[in-house]
């Protein structure tokens, strides 16, 4: 396997990250106080943040397991974040024991915790990559190690499409990612929205971060799943989708959509 270690200089502690803001929102303690600076803040701008990636995880979850009942064995992971109880091998092991998963992100913290995941057997693997270079993820090595991209495969893309600009091209990414895909795959992908509430000043918290948050419109987060067919109830706020709980206080404001669809061919 990769190594896991990093050097101090890789990480930059002088801007907050996506990932571990997310992780502060979460209530973990892989963050700096400028990741936590960050979180209050835009939680003084969106009051409903801390219920809204809880609601999130919680779609994460429910998606894996469908998707893992429908017969899938292989999830790659790209834009994992730090782990978080539970991890989505571990969602997806109460549903099938032979899962394999290949966990991707950008971040050498998140590189580097995440490395607790793997498992002695070799069904795991953590990637440092960047979605922007979707090839570069699809033939990494560690990638190929666990996913066998001639059998179905889980895509997650959970709260990460949004830290791409229109300049980045987000929809070719993903039609790349999809096209490697073999039939009976399935997109899990969530997207944070400004639909609901006015969320610019929420957006605008991470203008000062390692990456920009763009929000779409639910038509624009449907383009994502072209060429795959969505399963019901399509793509909707992510405390209504397929929910196993009564929903949350606020749900009608979290600014996250949330959909799963099945490619056929």
């Amino acid at each position: 396997m990769r190594e896991n270690g990093f050097r101090a200089e890789e990480i930059d502690t002088s801007k907050p990250h996506p990932a571990r803001i997310y992780d502060y929102l979460l209530g973990g303690k892989d963050n700096y106080e400028v990741d936590r600076e960050a979180g209050e803040r835009l939680i003084a701008a969106a009051p409903e943040a801390r219920i809204g990636v809880r609601a999130n995880r919680a779609f994460l979850n429910r998606a894996v397991r469908h998707v893992i009942g429908t017969g899938v064995r292989q999830i790659l992971d790209i834009g994992t974040g730090l782990p978080t109880s539970p991890n989505v091998h571990e969602t997806a092991l109460e549903v099938a024991p032979d899962i394999r998963v290949a966990y991707v992100d950008n971040d050498p913290i998140v590189n580097t915790h995440a490395g607790a995941l793997l498992s002695a057997d070799g069904t795991t693997s953590i990637v440092l990559a960047d979605l922007r270079d979707p090839r570069a993820i699809l033939d990494d090595p560690d990638v190929r190690a666990v996913i066998d991209f001639d059998e179905p495969v889980a895509l997650l893309l959970v709260a990460v499409i949004h830290f791409l600009t229109e300049a980045d091209k987000p929809e070719e990414i993903v039609a790349t990612l999809r096209d490697a895909l073999a039939p009976g795959s399935h997109l899990i992908l969530s997207h944070a929205t400004g639909d609901f509430a006015d969320r610019a000043g929420a957006a605008a918290v991470y203008s000062k971060a390692t990456a920009s948050m763009n929000l779409r419109t639910r038509t624009e987060v449907e383009r994502f799943f072209d060429g795959f067919e969505l399963i019901e109830p399509g793509v909707a706020q992510v405390p209504f989708w397929r929910p196993d709980a009564p929903p949350p206080p606020r749900s009608e404001e979290i600014g996250f959509y949330g959909g799963v669809a099945r490619k056929i061919s």
